[in-house]
């Protein structure tokens, strides 16, 4: 992503940041090229040392997201079990798999955009002391975190592009 105009004010300056921190390719690979070209048939392969498989992982990441929005625009917003629900438990076809990255970027598509047009440090009316900044923040590192873990799954498997950073 390029540098921001520098004629930006320093509200559009932030939006411009938090957007370029979620979508990647900054200091960390973006989703799109982390998932691109799995082969359907390693998805749910295990590697010694890692304690889930690319699948696994990628539904954490979709569920996960998917919660931070639905906390961000739901004012009857339920907690969800932690590990329970944010973990898959069982394996997935490539359909499945296919589905899951296609919601994840969705999703990512809207986040985005709140963060284009929200009000980024207001508290969230149903839930004081929380502020959409605060969710961006941690969308972001929780993607970044996982994306990290996809990469060196993807390598363990040997099915990274060696081409790619």
């Amino acid at each position: 992503m390029p540098a921001p105009p520098s004629a930006l004010d320093p509200d559009a300056r932030l939006r411009h940041e938090l957007v370029a921190l979620l979508r990647g390719r900054q200091a960390h690979v973006d989703a799109q090229t982390a998932l691109a070209d799995v082969p359907h048939e390693r998805i749910n392969d295990r590697v010694p040392g890692f304690a889930h498989s690319l699948w696994e992982t990628l539904d954490h990441l979709r569920f996960t997201q998917a919660d931070i929005l639905d906390f961000i625009r739901n004012p009857d917003y339920a907690e969800r079990n932690w590990p329970d629900d944010y973990w898959p438990d069982h394996d997935a076809s490539a359909s499945e798999w296919d589905a899951t990255v296609a919601a994840f970027l969705t999703d990512l598509d809207v986040l985005v955009q709140l963060t284009e047009a929200g009000d980024l440090t207001a508290e969230l009316g149903h839930a004081p002391g929380y502020t959409l900044l605060r969710e961006v923040l941690l969308a972001a590192d929780h993607t970044s975190y996982h994306l990290g873990q996809v990469v060196m799954l993807r390598r363990q498997l040997g099915i990274w592009p060696v081409t790619v950073a």
